[in-house]
């Protein structure tokens, strides 16, 4: 049985979705939702407290996917790829902050900490974003 996965938030200039339980299969449209919605709200900035979860299946990594792909400006991210050629893109605009070992290990073996930023703790990314 998979436990819940509850988001609290944070409102700013960057929202904060803090996130306590499983991302699975079973609960992944719950945070896409969420970022949905920050989104259509206005929101241009989004950073995912990942301190409470305690484990990311891959439709938890497919959810955060999305959400990349849904705060990233896609312009941006071709126009670094030419100019760049090849160099990993980082997302100004989504990170994510304070995983567990075990979910930084999937995050990192899966390859989403090349263009998804992470920090370890909420101030570092807080302060990470553009003013």
């Amino acid at each position: 049985m998979t436990d819940i996965l509850t988001i609290t938030k944070t409102e700013g200039r960057v929202k904060i979705l803090h996130l306590t339980g499983t991302l699975d299969g079973e609960t992944h449209t719950i945070l896409l939702d969420a970022a949905r919605q920050e989104h259509a709200a206005g929101a241009r900035f989004l950073l995912v407290d990942l301190q409470g979860l305690e484990m990311i299946t891959s439709a938890g990594l497919g959810a955060l996917h999305n959400i990349y792909k849904l705060f990233t400006p896609l312009e941006e991210v071709e126009a670094w790829g030419k100019e760049k050629h090849g160099e990993p893109y980082k997302s100004a605009y989504f990170k994510l902050a304070a995983a567990s070992t075990s979910v930084y290990y999937v995050l990192n073996i899966a390859g989403f900490l090349q263009n998804i930023p992470i920090y370890p703790d909420l101030d570092g990314a807080l302060k990470s974003f553009p003013a």
